[in-house]
């Protein structure tokens, strides 16, 4: 998800970002499929003081506690949805170059070849929103959601947190406890407009993972030159330890942040975590972007799809 454009015109039906520097190529990671877990939330009444009526000596007996309040049922069939995101959710470099192709966006595309979410659910396009921005970082999430309540969707998604692990230095990554707070308040904000929206969570998928896979392909090793993900790629074919000892750093900020959106999700009744899929998943070499080998191509989307529909449409959240 870079937020630097080439000159030239942008091509028909996309929309391409405003020139920034190419180091700000902190690419969001390829994947993510996403669940939620949705949690039972209810508290236990006490007993009820003696009646005022009674005689001396006598106790009124005391009613049974109360049954905890239900959980809402989750909804397989949503009418309606919102995404929330990064570049992986605008489908950035899936088409061209530098570009967004939302169209083909693994949550509200319109690709047959991607089949997205929204229209394996069956949603018209007309009853989808896609708010998410190439670049953006979990700081801006709560302003997505602000606008994504406005629509009162029946589902929203949320794929974010590669770009806070992608920075230009390890020193700079978004701290946990910031990222945890800014995905809380994000829930907040949509849950004042919009108490009923179900929201499916995609993890933030392995960018160890993606290394490994680029590491040793020539062309790969020199787009990531341009800025992509430098905390994770920068130096891609090194194999110092201090490069090990970046790289591990990164991972653990990854896991930490999955952590974190688990954590929060889990305190929300209509919430649901992917319970780790999407950042379990191994792409491969064939899904991700072939102009940045970072991205998810068509057929990483078509795969983040597939995870989603999985999860959304489950009876359960995963275990």
């Amino acid at each position: 998800m870079r937020d630097n454009t080439p000159s030239g015109p942008p091509p028909a039906g996309r929309t391409r970002r405003g020139g920034l520097p190419p180091a700000a190529w902190a690419a969001v990671a390829a994947v993510v499929a996403l669940v939620v877990f949705a949690v039972s939330c209810g508290g236990f009444g006490g007993g009820a003081p003696h009646s005022r009526g009674a005689s001396a000596g006598a106790h009124s007996p005391s009613p049974p506690s109360p049954s905890p309040s239900p959980s809402p049922s989750w909804d397989t069939g949503p009418d309606s949805l919102a995404a929330l995101g990064d570049s992986i959710t605008r489908a950035f470099d899936a088409c061209s170059l530098l570009d967004d192709c939302p169209e083909a966006s693994w949550a509200t595309g319109t690709s047959p070849e991607v089949d997205s979410l929204a229209r394996r659910l069956g949603i018209p396009a007309a009853a989808t929103w896609n708010h998410a921005r190439s670049g953006a970082l979990m700081a801006e999430l709560p302003a997505q959601a602000e606008k994504a309540a406005a629509h009162r969707p029946e589902l929203v998604t949320v794929l974010i947190g590669a770009n806070d692990a992608c920075r230009p230095t390890v020193g700079r990554m978004t701290p946990v406890r910031e990222f945890r707070a800014d995905f809380a308040e994000a829930l907040r904000t949509l849950r004042r407009a919009s108490p009923r929206t179900q929201v499916y969570v995609a993890g933030v998928p392995d960018l160890e993972r993606l290394w490994s896979l680029g590491r040793s392909h020539p062309v790969a090793a020199q787009v990531w030159q341009l800025g992509i993900c430098p905390s994770m790629l920068g130096g891609a074919q090194a194999s110092d330890a201090g490069a090990a000892k970046r790289r591990a750093k990164v991972s653990a900020r990854v896991r930490a942040y999955n952590a974190a959106l688990a954590e929060v999700c889990e305190r929300d009744k209509r919430c649901r975590h992917d319970g780790g899929a999407v950042h379990d998943y191994r792409f491969t070499a064939r899904e991700l972007s072939s102009w940045d080998w970072f991205h998810p191509g068509p057929e990483g989307q078509r795969a983040l799809a597939e995870i989603a529909h999985r999860q959304v449409t489950a009876a359960s959240p995963p275990a």
